[in-house]
């Protein structure tokens, strides 16, 4: 019943920080870059979204980085397929 936003997705904001696969890196590569990829390995995981939980912190573009073994209320995960 409800529809995507301007990126085509659905229930981006505002319940929980989204768990990434991608491992973090602190910037995308510059110039215009259509789906980078990150590094093959690393010490933290991208989360994004953001969570109304953390200081109002939400918006689709949200990103951030966190341990694997971070723990928080405001942390979750898609699933796709």
């Amino acid at each position: 019943q409800k529809l995507p936003n301007a990126f085509g997705l659905y229930d981006m904001s505002g319940s929980v920080w989204e768990w990434c696969q991608d491992y973090w890196y602190s910037a995308y590569p510059s110039g215009s870059v259509t789906d980078p990829t990150g590094p093959a390995s690393g010490s933290a995981r991208v989360r994004r979204g953001g969570s109304w939980s953390v200081g109002g912190h939400c918006r689709s573009a949200g990103r951030g980085s966190s341990g694997p073994s971070d723990t928080a209320h405001y942390f979750g995960f898609r699933l796709s397929r």
